[in-house]
This record gives C-alpha cells, structure tokens and sequence, in this order.
C-alpha cells in the first residue's frame, strides 16, 4: 500500500513541475514576444484576491530571480469595501512573500450598488471605477508598467463578447496603452490556460478572496460564453488553441474591414502571390498554412 502511495506522490510531483515549467515558458514567452518588460521597469501588479491576480504574481516574481534584466515589483490591491471583505488577507499574503504593496481602500462598491439597478449588470462602472483608481496609483508609486491577471481564456471570450454582442472584431490585446495615455498596460499571463492557471492556485494554495460584485453575477454573458468554450473545448481538443493561434494570424486581405485594407482601389498587379486569393478551391480546406505558427500551451515531452 505505501510503495502505491509513494508512486502517487511521485507522479503528482512530475505533473506539478511540468505545469510549473510550462507556466513559468508561457509567461516568458509572452514577456518576451511583446517586449513586456525591460530593463528599469516597476511593474505595478494589481492583485484582486482572485487566482489569476495570485498566479501572476506568484510567477513574476519567480522570474524576476532569472531574468537576464532587472526590475522592480509592487502589488497594488484595490479594497472596495465590499461587505465582509476580509481586508487582513491580502496584507498577511504580500507581508510573507517580501515584496513591496500598497492596499488602496476606494469605496466603489457603495458607488456601483447605488447606481446599478438590482439583476443589471454591474461590470461596466465597477471596471471604469477601478481601471481610473488604479492609473492614478501607478502614477503616484511610479509604475512603468500596470500587470493584469487576465490570461488566454480571457482574450478568447472577450472576442467573442464583441463579435456576438458588440458587431466587431476586437479582442484583449497582450499590451497596450491606457486610455489617460499614461500608463502601459502589459497581460503576462496571456499565453497561459485558465485551466493551468486553477491547477496551480490549487497547488499553492492561495488564499482566494470572492468577489461580491461582477464576479457573483451568474447570468454574464461572459459566464455564458465560457461555458460555451469549454465545451468546445472538451468536445473537440485543441479548437480553442486555434482560436487563440487565429487571433495572432490575421489577413487583412480576407476579412472586410475597408480601413485595414485598400479594396476599393485593388488593381492587378501581374505578379504570381502564393499565399493570395484561392476563390476557387473547396471551403472546407481549413488546414493550417506551411508558414503558420502556433503557440504550444498543453502538451510537453
């Protein structure tokens, strides 16, 4: 009975140092193919309470000890003041990992409830508030970059959200400039699964803090389209790699945007295009292109 116990534990070490590897390669990978961060840089972590903001953090600070750059670190928690909010977690959490925090205590819960009708969604203001507090914070610590926590399953649905819901093709973008101008916004975790991303918080047992506001709302739309990913997901394996793979392999030459590509003035031009228009071949020949390149995020040797 013990020697089966202690293969148990062999094999559940083996498969928590693969998921360590790939996680800690996936942010790499990202940090570098973005040009996320570089030499100097005080990256603001914003650390909700939730596992992706834990996550982040957690490998951030895991890579920093390796990065052939230097850098600094702050974790910033905005307190809402949410109802029996345990604010003595996040303090405790930062205070043993030795790094830098900064809590900064904002009543928007009171402003959100006051405001949203009761059943309406509440995602909209609530992020507004949140995303224009902590710009100003990252100005008054002197932040070069503000680090979010959303990761591959976010970028996925929040191109579906704007295709179902809003008529357009936008995503989540890996790195970005905010709307006040100020600030960089960088997603480390944008190569990682979300299904890596609860593995590991199970492994370090992070204290996950619930939200009592969006996060609580079960009737999202975004609730609904994660579910639809993930069955996607179970009933056909490695359909939402493509998608994410597709969103980094646009051509502009086959979509419709008429300010991304010039087809009101399309003129021949006389020169073979191997890689052009294939009007004629079968629909269903959907097979990746010999220059296409995807991003390895399940499987390792």
């Amino acid at each position: 009975m013990s020697a089966v116990l202690d293969q148990e534990d062999k094999r559940a070490a083996h498969e928590i140092n693969k998921l360590s590897k790939r996680l800690h390669r996936l942010v790499g990978q990202a940090v570098t193919d973005f040009n996320m961060i570089e030499d100097g840089d005080k990256v603001m972590v914003c650390v909700s309470g939730g596992k992706d903001s834990y996550t982040l953090l957690d490998i951030l600070i895991n890579l920093r000890q390796r990065a052939p750059i230097n850098f600094d670190i702050v974790a910033v928690n905005l307190d809402q003041k949410q109802p029996g909010f345990p604010e003595h977690v996040l303090p405790e959490y930062l205070k043993s990992l030795h790094v830098p925090f900064h809590i900064e205590n904002q009543d928007t819960y009171s402003i959100v409830k006051r405001l949203i009708p009761e059943g309406k969604t509440m995602c909209s203001l609530c992020s507004r508030l949140r995303r224009g507090i902590l710009y100003r914070v990252a100005g008054e610590l002197g932040a070069t970059k503000v680090a979010l926590g959303h990761h591959r399953d976010d970028m996925i649905q929040t191109l579906f959200m704007n295709m179902f819901f809003g008529s357009r093709m936008k995503g989540m973008p890996p790195k970005l400039v905010s709307d006040d101008g100020k600030n960089i916004v960088i997603r480390p975790l944008a190569y990682v699964a979300e299904t890596d991303i609860e593995r590991w918080a199970a492994h370090r047992q992070f204290p996950i803090i619930p939200c009592t506001l969006c996060g609580s709302q079960a009737n999202l739309q975004r609730v609904q389209i994660k579910k639809m990913l993930r069955e996607w997901d179970k009933q056909f394996p490695g359909r939402i790699d493509n998608l994410f793979t597709a969103m980094g392999n646009i051509v502009p030459s086959h979509m419709m945007d008429r300010n991304l590509y010039p087809f009101t003035t399309l003129k021949t031009t006389g020169v073979v295009n191997p890689e052009g228009d294939r009007a004629f071949d079968d629909d269903d020949d959907c097979g990746p292109t010999p220059s296409s390149t995807a991003i390895k995020l399940h499987r390792d040797d």
